[in-house]
Order: structure tokens, then C-alpha cells, then sequence
């Protein structure tokens, strides 16, 4: 049986400022309504398959089960990584949890974040590698190259085997231009997808052989791994001892085994502005335009407006990316140069590199609206059903207003209900919670005032059995 293996991990730093490090591209919606995430998932549906082993960041955990639960998506497990150890391990998590459990599977090892245009294309190549990988190969696709790209790997294909897969006869790193444009005319030169397919034994076998210190210590963070809820929880210390390194180097540039079947199904890996662009629907002047934009003489154009009206005249082959807290304005050919405001940003510890304005919880979210000397002001949603954390501050005051919805609020001993257009208000160093004890979501304007007004003062009080 197949057992898709969905790595979503990451930060996507060129497509900064939508993407954040602690809301990656592959939670946004870029090329239709639903995210990358769930487009991945959505994508294999006609593939015979158990429910997908999701690998992530633990502080993606609630983004990736709410999107998980939106689209109805079933899946077979939540690996949180507590640091980031590159594909190899993530890929031996899965293969281990199987085995575990006394199974065998075909592992359909996905990334995430990519965009498949034809998904039935991509459906049928996966069924046609079905057999090789039984057979105890282990398979990777290589895209059929469109272009001259430097900005991905290469795999050289070698003598042709059955079902129109040939065996690999060589990883290539990026080339430069004139390198790239050689591979091109050569024709047996293939994109390096960073997707594979292989039995889980297979896969722990050849990692045994070539890398067993990743066995042994994935072994051990699954076999000393937390369950919670749907989440497992691999032990930090284990984890963090595995070595890092991806499939690429571990296995594949060390197997006999290793083959290449082509991929031709209108992929991209979108790892910029200007590669989002190529595969958006354009008008008739060549702009992707999303949001409330208005243009005037600008062609061959990424326009991206979020949160208010962004208007362009006599400009071409630039993007523009406009969100609540950051703008960006960038020539098309350069979009790969974001990292260094990404690194700049980093540098100076600024929160537009970290989180986006709205910043989403468990329960709900916080949207950041205004800031002065002394006070702070927020929208907080509550999910139905759902608390927040019980917390005390010691440096500030809080004064709450409900827009819209019922809230039940906790204050010290007090427990009582306030609904639309009703207000109360948390003193500083009183425990304090608000729970949505309705059907719809509940909106309130969270006003704080005080000395020192930053999310890190507050003390959790665990006792309560509130949110995160």
C-alpha cells in the first residue's frame, strides 16, 4: 500500500513578506483557494493510498492540523521535528513509525510546497514507478527541464530500464548559466524534484548502510517520542544528536539502486516571486494581479495587495507585495536577493521576519492594529468552544470589548458572561482567561495599557487546564 509522506518543514524566505518563518508558503493559498499544504494532499487523491504521515516544525503544529481539518483531510500522524535535521531523518521517521507497526509501505516521499498544474499527469507517473519501486529500486522524478534554470539540481539520466525510467547516472549540483543551457540541449538532463518513491525497508536499509548513525537516532527520538493527541512528539535531545543531511546525499548519490523516472506535469517548486509569477494566470498585459489593485501602464507585473488598495503606474517586470506590516518592491529578475533583507531583518530581531501582523493560536488569533508609548491594541478571535491560556501580567492592565459573539471570562475567583457591545476590564498581577462558549466565533478589541506592553509578560497557570 502507498503511504504518502508530506515533509512541511521550512521557512520559504523568498517569498517574503507573505512567507514567514513561523508562517511558511506552504500554509498560503497561492495559486488557487486552497493552501499548499492541502493542494499536495488534494493532488493524490485518485492514487489508492493510506492516510499521509505529515513531518513538521512543532511551532507549525496547530496550522497544519487546522488545515488538515478545513479540507477534510485524513491523515496517518503528525511527526514534529524540534529542530530542523534536513529530509534524510524526517524521511526515516515515517519509515520506522511503519515498520513499527509491522507494516512495509511504499513510501510517496512529497514536499509540501509545490505546484502541480496537471495532477492527473502527475498521478499516472506515480503509478507507472509503482512497480520499479516494489521491485526494490528507489525512485526519484526528475522534471523534464523547460528552460535553462541555474536555480535547481540536475539529474543525468543513464542507460533506460522499464517503464520509461532510466537508471541514474549522476546528481548534478546548480549550474551556472552557460552549464544549465548545455544541460538543456544534451536532453538526458532532468530538474531534481526532491520527490521519491521506495519501500520503507528499502529506504532503511540503504540509510543503514550509508548513514546509520540517522537510524539509530531517529530510532531512538521515535522510540523515546511523546504522544499528544494527534501530534508525536520526537525527543528533542535524540533528535537533535541525528546528524543533517537530505535523501540526495545520504542515499541516492551512494545507492546502486537508484533510478529516475521524468516528470512532465507543469511543475514548479516556487521558490520566488518571480517562478510564482510564470505559473499564475495573467492578463492581457502579462500581470498577476491579487487583491485591490489598479494598474496603469505596468506590464509583466506581480502585484499583491493585502490589506488596502495598491495602485501602479508606468512600470514593468516588477513585483509588489503589500501585507499589514511589510511592503515589498522588487525588480523581477532580482527577487532572488529578498534573503538579504530576510537577512537584515534577522539581524535586527524585527518581527516582520518572524510572524505575520495576525498572529494565529490554537484557540484562535491576535491581529496587532495599533501601537502607542503606552498602550497596545489588538483584535483577538476566539474559535467556538475554545479558551485561551489562563495567564497573569505584571506589567500591564487589560480592557476587553466584545464586537461580536458571547464571552465567558475568568478573572481571578470570578467567572461571568459578557456579550456584543460589553466590556470588562483585567488588572495587572489577576489571573485571567476568556473562553467562546457559542457557536460563532467571537470578536473583541483587546486594548493594553502599562509600562511595558511586549507578549513576554506573562506567567501561565498551567492549573487551570487552559489553551497554549
Amino acid at each position: 500500500m502507498l503511504l504518502p509522506v508530506v515533509m512541511a518543514g521550512g521557512s520559504g524566505t523568498r517569498l517574503w513578506p507573505l512567507s514567514r518563518t513561523l508562517f511558511p508558503k506552504q500554509f498560503l493559498a497561492l495559486t488557487s483557494e486552497a493552501t499548499m499544504l492541502q493542494e499536495t494532499l488534494q493532488r493524490i487523491a485518485p492514487l489508492a493510498h493510506q492516510p499521509a504521515f505529515i513531518i513538521c516544525n512543532q511551532e507549525h503544529r496547530f496550522i497544519v492540523a487546522e488545515q488538515l481539518r478545513k479540507a477534510n483531510l485524513a491523515h496517518g500522524g503528525i511527526a514534529l521535528e524540534p529542530v530542523g535535521r534536513n529530509t534524510a531523518p524526517a524521511v526515516a521517521i515515517a519509515a520506522l513509525q511503519a515498520q513499527a507497526r509491522g507494516e512495509d509501505p511504499l513510501l510517496l516521499v512529497l514536499a509540501a510546497d509545490h505546484v502541480i498544474a496537471q495532477p492527473e499527469v502527475f498521478c499516472q507517473v506515480i503509478e507507472a514507478a509503482m512497480p520499479l519501486a516494489q521491485q526494490g529500486n528507489l525512485v526519484t522524478f526528475g522534471i523534464v527541464p523547460t528552460v535553462a534554470e541555474t536555480g535547481y539540481g540536475y539529474i543525468k539520466q543513464g542507460d533506460q530500464i522499464e517503464c520509461g525510467a532510466s537508471k541514474v547516472a549522476a546528481f548534478v549540483e546548480k549550474p551556472d548559466l552557460v552549464v544549465a543551457q548545455s544541460y538543456l540541449a544534451d536532453g538526458r538532463y532532468l530538474w531534481n524534484s526532491g520527490m521519491f518513491l521506495f519501500k520503507a525497508s528499502v529506504y532503511l536499509n540503504e540509510l543503514s548502510k550509508h548513514h546509520p548513525e540517522i537510524v539509530n537516532s531517529c530510532q531512538q527520538a521515535l522510540t523515546l517520542a511523546q504522544k499528544d493527541l494527534e501530534f508525536i512528539r520526537l525527543d528533542p535531545n535524540a533528535f537533535a544528536a541525528c546528524p543533517d543531511d537530505s535523501i540526495d546525499y545520504a542515499v541516492m548519490e551512494k545507492t546502486a539502486n537508484a533510478v529516475v523516472m521524468p516528470l512532465d506535469a507543469s511543475w514548479s517548486d516556487v521558490g520566488s516571486w518571480s517562478a510564482l509569477w510564470d505559473v499564475s494566470a495573467k492578463d492581457t498585459q502579462g500581470n498577476v494581479l491579487q487583491g485591490d489593485v489598479l494598474t496603469e501602464q505596468t506590464r509583466n507585473s506581480f502585484i499583491y495587495g493585502q490589506h488596502r488598495l495598491v495602485a501602479t503606474v508606468g512600470i514593468d517586470d516588477v513585483v509588489v507585495v503589500e501585507t499589514k506590516d511589510a511592503v515589498l518592491v522588487a525588480h523581477k529578475d532580482k527577487v532572488q536577493d529578498i534573503k538579504g533583507i530576510v537577512n537584515q531583518l534577522k539581524q535586527s530581531q524585527r518581527p516582520e521576519q518572524l510572524q505575520h501582523r495576525e498572529v494565529f493560536r490554537p484557540w484562535g488569533s491576535h491581529d496587532a492594529i495599533t501601537d502607542g508609548e503606552r498602550y497596545h491594541v489588538k483584535q483577538v478571535t476566539v474559535k467556538p468552544g475554545q479558551k485561551t491560556a489562563v495567564q497573569i501580567h505584571h506589567h500591564r492592565a487589560e480592557h476587553w470589548v466584545v464586537v461580536s459573539g458571547t464571552a465567558r471570562v475568568y478573572r481571578g475567583d470570578e467567572s461571568f458572561i459578557i456579550s456584543e457591545n460589553q466590556s470588562t476590564y483585567i488588572p495587572l498581577g489577576v489571573a485571567h482567561a476568556i473562553e467562546n462558549p457559542g457557536q460563532l466565533p467571537l470578536v473583541m478589541i483587546e486594548v493594553r495599557t502599562g509600562i511595558y506592553l511586549a507578549e513576554d509578560d506573562v506567567v501561565r497557570v498551567p492549573s487551570h487546564g487552559a489553551g497554549y
